[in-house]
């Protein structure tokens, strides 16, 4: 094997491989398997970063091995460097490619990303609207808003008296995607 094929494996690996990862995303299974005698187990610390990307995850390390074959190939290609500094040009430019993803991937794609809690989706307390009449010991529907996001629900009034549509109400307990409500005026009067 040649350097100039060895780069050109290198680059089309990386390719196939990003590109496999792009359509299937970053979980896919080969259609083999290893023998359970194999385990292959890989933990790369967060190297100081809170923002849950390592910079040696799958997709920079692909980047890596696409532009070091890339440019190795196109260095050994033309025969105009020795095998050293091709080595080291592809080397310098592979860091450069995944370090440039590694960037991408921390500023633009996971900037905003945050880790789901239970007490951010806790429905107990939560205040909305009826929209769609709720009566007696029946069930009807109420908007709220949470996590910036306006949804609804099945509603059914905690005393089993009818609320009307529009009507402003706190949700008392949640039960199997049913919210127990009460009008906020009558929790104002109580306290």
């Amino acid at each position: 094997m040649t350097w100039e094929s060895f780069y050109l494996t290198c680059f089309l690996t990386g390719l196939l491989l990003t590109i496999a990862s792009f359509v299937f995303g970053t979980h896919f299974h080969l259609p083999f398997h290893l023998p359970s005698v194999v385990h292959l187990h890989l933990h790369v610390p967060h190297a100081g970063h809170n923002d849950g990307t390592s910079p040696l995850n799958l997709t920079v390390l692909l980047m890596f091995v696409t532009w070091f074959g890339g440019a190795g190939y196109v260095m050994t290609h033309s025969r105009s460097a020795a095998v050293a500094v091709a080595f080291t040009a592809a080397v310098v430019l592979g860091f450069a490619g995944g370090g440039l993803m590694y960037l991408f991937m921390g500023r633009v794609l996971i900037a905003n990303e945050h880790p789901l809690r239970e007490q951010d989706f806790e429905m107990v307390g939560v205040l909305g609207h009826v929209s769609s009449t709720i009566r007696e010991t029946g069930t009807g529907e109420m908007i709220y808003t949470q996590q910036g996001t306006r949804r609804s629900c099945g509603a059914r009034s905690e005393d089993g008296h009818a609320i009307e549509r529009g009507a402003e109400v706190i949700v008392m307990h949640y039960e199997k995607g049913i919210a127990y409500v009460q009008r906020f005026e009558e929790l104002q009067g109580q306290a």
